[in-house]
């Protein structure tokens, strides 16, 4: 009885927190390079303080284990833009926090600010070889696929081309990225990757999410079932109770 209890109760809470990752999946479907977030669970034996008094053995929780993040890559979506970059395979696009360390991101939306920098749509600037990137003002902007980018002054010597800077491209190993509660990615030691001079980029792409809406909506009606199941064993655990007291108050 009392493994079942257990069981059904953490994991239908549990489930809830499956269902409100498949619920941010979902929401972020059309969120350029956003990578599918999955909860992995796991059965952990309930412990007590200095083993005093020692647990059942029958009593185990249901954990959550792990947060996955699915690192396949998205399609390429041509949107013509000037300043829309897309990575071509694996790599990331760093960006310059404002504490001074890196984060890292699929999603190469980029705009130029109020200052003249290279920037995300949501104001964070995109890292450098040497720094933030700042570009000059009346003057054709071109993205090459190292990252490299190049202006040509709209007036004067219009054929004079010039390299304001590169966009820092990095590869850390998946397993050393761990995502932060704003969506990017950062490294779990903290230090900044090195540029990887492998990854290259596609000018005037976006890369979509990897998110497959027809599978998150699959796995979404699977654990209502199973929250559901959940709920109707503890339901019959306490039936199943109920008729054992009545049993052992008659004798």
């Amino acid at each position: 009885m009392d493994k079942l209890i257990y069981t059904a109760m953490t994991g239908a809470s549990a489930t809830l927190g499956r269902q409100a990752a498949v619920a941010h999946n979902l929401a972020n479907v059309a969120t350029h390079g956003y990578r599918a977030e999955e909860h992995r669970l796991r059965a952990a034996q309930v412990q007590t303080h200095n083993n005093t008094p020692p647990a059942l053995p029958t009593r185990a929780f249901t954990v959550d284990a792990s947060t996955h993040s699915d690192f396949r890559e998205g399609s390429l979506m041509h949107t013509g833009g000037i300043f829309d970059v897309a990575v071509r395979g694996r790599g990331w696009i760093a960006l310059a926090l404002p504490d001074g360390s890196e984060a890292y991101t699929r999603n190469g939306g980029f705009e130029i600010s109020e200052n003249g920098v290279l920037q995300t749509r949501g104001g964070i600037p995109v890292q450098g070889d040497g720094g933030p990137l700042a570009i000059p003002p009346d003057t054709r902007v071109s993205i090459e696929g190292d990252g490299t980018i190049s202006v040509t002054p709209e007036t004067g010597a219009k054929n004079t081309v010039n390299a304001v800077g590169r966009i820092k491209l990095v590869n850390p190993p998946e397993a050393d990225l761990v995502r932060g509660p704003d969506g990017l990615f950062r490294m779990r030691t903290g230090d900044p990757a090195p540029q990887d001079e492998q990854v290259k980029v596609s000018s005037g792409y976006l890369e979509n999410s990897n998110v497959n809406p027809v599978e998150q909506m699959v796995t979404m009606i699977s654990l209502a079932r199973q929250f559901e199941m959940q709920i109707k064993l503890l339901t019959n655990a306490e039936t199943n109770d109920r008729a054992a007291t009545q049993v052992l108050a008659q004798r």
